[in-house]
């Protein structure tokens, strides 16, 4: 709101006080008629191009965190809404200066324990800048101009390294916009960077240039946004983590800890709740978690949002709160025109103009507690195109609604309501829950009444996405709700106990909840480890990933059969056949790769001593031998179903055989892998070889399988399997060829190499064709020149009486 500017009350204060008029000027000087303020936390003044705090008496010494984030950036530089960094400041009033200081909380002690003192004698809070006082506002108040602090390039608010940038360009950086709230201030930046260098920047890196940006171009402008909110004055009693769940945390070293070492503690991230009537079972709160649904949401969409949002409110309610989840509208612009989806005391649903095919969902959090403080949902306008491609390849033979696109309005809005409520989770304190998605049996995922009670998978906060499993007929739930985890973990996080004042005296009630786990798989956290655990896997569903599979290619054969009439209409191109055509293939590859990962799987149940007797279990050799055998019937023959002349004639003049090569050297090159064949072979020194399913017999049954033609009386190998068995002989070739091997793979791959020379050798006088007895003989003379480049021969040196090698 724009303020008159004759608001200093300590503009004559400079000269009583002694001080030198050249340095401190009288308020009317700085913050002149001309200028635009802003009121709040501070008093924001806008004067021509100078941007001014005046910080009220009261807030100078407190604690508040900065967070910086680039809110838009140039095509092929990031994304809007990645995270520069956050910290806790305070400032500082020292004589005639303002400091503003780095507050840090990574070590800390009970202020109680002796320790404390040499704690706080290495705490000391480091100064980020020192700006001269300009002026006095009322009661003392401090005026400083701020202008550098946003304009220049100070490390601690820097995205250059996001952006592998040299620094920012001040003549091409400009404050487009600073504004004040009663808890916040939120100031937008338009800041051009040059770049580092034309070769780092095209690399991409973590936030640099991906496909799309400009080479020619020196510099990167984006729109940084600086968010400064103050922290409780009364700080939310914490909840102590705990890792066999899965939330958010923040962490210290405590240096008063009762253990012969420095404890790492972590706190969970989540909102601070508390009951109206503590003796009540279930109460309303004290305050709501409540969520906007932000004015540039469409209309359509809006109660869907608004459905995603309040999806939480019977796991919250299972915990004891009632309604502690709400999803409002903000106040029209006319209602009121100050309303802003910045101010930090909203949590909004923000709806993005961007092709990007995702969502998101940050939070602020207090550092020395882990209290949520507010949350924006980023939501980009594309993300419609991902759930819609996404439930056409996995779940359309089930549902007649997806089997001709566009998809009806109603379809779209579950989909986006699934989208939201798993953003909504992260917003309360959860991360990814990946376990969760292979807590169900495929007979569950098949069973119409169980997933109706219990979702497709265990968490909404997996990568489950939707029920490929279930076959048309079932009636089975197709998207997932908030499931059996996600009210535990909720009711662990977020339940008040009677009587309970510190986070120690908790720790009983936890358990109580924790021993659930026990005797519950589907009550047990794990995060993304797909290349080593085959139940934590992304994209995936049910304990078994060989069934789930086999059921998946099922349904993507179905899809394909349906794909032309699904995505063609008169007077249109085929780029809506080729994107679909193009995800069908992406999840088959997908869903390969997960039964590819039971072979050297070892599932980790996330269990303590004294709750089973062993962490790490690895996959029966039998279920890896079935995982092999199923990948040399589906993976690595021809896909036939895939290659429909009706279709591709349509796409390409040519390109199906890489496509389908692409899929499978892929998969290759994961099983015969270094970390996977240290796994097996680690297993079967441990358990014995009798009992583990040895590297060795691995590439036997992939041989086998990739060679089988070559068992026939007279055979003829395919274009398909041609390329294949190439790839065999290149990715093995790959591993002979390294140097520093760490494994038996070199070994391996050497052995496997003379044994096709072999097979060869032996069969290729009954090739049946031309096209196949070149093939072999070009293999034949690729695997002789590997064998014989890297072997040494070895002779006698006569003068030195010791073999020597050449």
């Amino acid at each position: 709101t724009a303020l008159p500017a004759q608001r200093g009350g300590g503009q004559q204060g400079a000269g009583e006080e002694g001080q030198d008029k050249d340095k401190i000027k009288p308020y009317s000087e700085v913050i002149t008629e001309d200028a635009q303020t802003d009121e709040g936390l501070f008093l924001v003044h806008r004067v021509g191009g100078k941007l001014y705090f005046e910080i009220p008496t009261a807030q100078l010494e407190k604690e508040m965190l900065w967070v910086t984030q680039i809110a838009q950036t140039q095509a092929g530089h990031g994304f809007g809404g990645t995270s520069v960094g956050n910290r806790v400041v305070r400032w500082m009033l020292r004589d005639e200066q303002v400091l503003l200081r780095d507050v840090k909380f990574t070590i800390r002690a009970d202020a109680d324990d002796p320790v404390a003192n040499s704690v706080g004698a290495t705490s000391l809070e480091p100064i980020i800048v020192s700006l001269p006082v300009a002026a006095w506002g009322e009661n003392k108040a401090p005026v400083i101009d701020v202008t550098e602090i946003f304009k220049g390039d100070l490390p601690e608010f820097s995205a250059k390294r996001r952006l592998n940038a040299s620094g920012i360009d001040a003549k091409r950086t400009y404050i487009e916009q600073s504004r004040a709230f009663p808890d916040n201030i939120e100031t937008k930046v338009l800041a051009t960077y040059r770049l580092a260098g034309q070769s780092g920047a095209a690399q991409g890196g973590r936030g640099g240039r991906r496909g799309g940006g400009d080479p020619s171009q020196g510099g990167v402008s984006v729109l940084l946004h600086h968010s400064m909110v103050k922290l409780p004055e009364n700080p939310m009693r914490p909840r102590e983590h705990d890792e066999r769940l899965g939330f958010f945390n923040v962490s210290f070293q405590d240096f008063a800890s009762d253990e012969h070492q420095v404890d790492t503690v972590r706190y969970i991230a989540r909102w601070r709740l508390e009951k109206k009537n503590p003796e009540a079972e279930v109460s309303d709160p004290v305050k709501q978690i409540v969520y906007y649904v932000g004015r540039g949401v469409p209309q359509r969409w809006r109660p869907w949002v608004k459905m995603g949002i309040e999806a939480w409110q019977p796991a919250f309610e299972a915990a004891g709160f009632r309604q502690a989840i709400v999803a409002k509208d903000p106040p029209s612009i006319a209602a009121d025109p100050d309303w802003s989806a910045e101010d930090a005391r909203h949590s909004v649903i923000r709806w993005l103009p961007s092709a990007t095919e995702n969502a998101m969902g940050p939070h602020v959090h207090d550092p020395r507690t882990g209290e949520i403080l507010e949350a924006d949902i980023i939501v980009y306008h594309n993300v419609l195109k991902l759930v819609r491609d996404w439930y056409f390849v996995q779940a359309s033979p089930m549902d007649p609604r997806a089997q001709i696109l566009p998809m009806p309005d109603d379809l779209m809005g579950e989909l986006l309501a699934y989208v939201i409520a798993h953003e909504v989770g992260h917003t309360l304190g959860f991360p990814h829950n990946m376990k969760a998605s292979s807590s169900y049996s495929v007979p569950q995922l098949r069973d119409a009444a169980f997933t109706a009670q219990n979702g497709t998978e265990a968490s909404i906060m997996d990568y489950g996405r939707f029920n490929y499993v279930a076959q048309p007929g079932d009636d089975a739930r197709l998207i997932p709700i908030i499931g059996p985890y996600d009210f535990y973990a909720v009711d662990w996080g977020y339940r008040e106990f009677p009587g309970v004042t510190r986070p120690s005296e908790e720790k009983q009630f936890l358990e109580a909840i924790l021993a659930r786990q026990v005797g519950d798989p589907m009550l047990r956290y794990g995060g993304s480890n797909a290349a080593e655990d085959p139940s934590q896997q992304t994209e995936d569903l049910s304990s078994d990933p060989i069934e789930a599979t086999r059921m998946g290619l099922l349904n993507l054969n179905r899809v394909a059969g349906i794909l032309i009439k699904a995505t063609c209409k008169p007077g249109e191109d085929y780029s809506l056949l080729r994107n679909m055509y193009t995800q069908v293939i992406n999840q088959r590859n997908r869903e390969l790769g997960h039964v590819a990962n039971v072979v050297g799987g070892m599932t980790k149940q996330n269990l303590w001593f004294g709750q089973a007797d062993q962490v790490f279990l690895p996959a029966s050799k039998d279920e890896q031998k079935k995982a092999i055998e199923f990948l040399n019937e589906n993976a690595f023959k021809t896909p036939q179903e895939l290659l429909d002349a009706d279709i591709l004639g349509r796409l390409e003049s040519n390109g199906a055989a890489d496509r389908i090569l692409s899929g499978q050297r892929r998969l290759l090159s994961s099983l015969i892998n270094d970390t996977r064949i240290k796994r097996m072979a680690e297993h079967a020194a441990m358990t014995g070889e009798e009992q583990a399913y040895m590297p060795n017999e691995m590439l036997d049954d992939i041989r086998a399988g990739i060679w089988g033609e070559l068992q026939d009386d007279q055979f003829q190998v395919s274009l398909y399997r041609r390329n294949l068995q190439r790839a065999f002989v290149e990715v093995l070739t790959d591993q002979v060829d390294k140097k520093d091997a760490s494994t038996d793979l070199p070994a391996l791959s050497r052995g496997h190499l003379q044994s096709v020379l072999g097979q060869i050798n032996d069969r290729a006088s009954n090739a049946g064709d031309d096209m196949t007895a070149m093939h072999l003989e070009d293999l034949r003379a690729r695997i002789v020149k590997t064998l014989e480049g890297t072997q040494k021969t070895v002779t006698q040196d006569p003068t030195a009486g010791t073999r020597r090698r050449r």
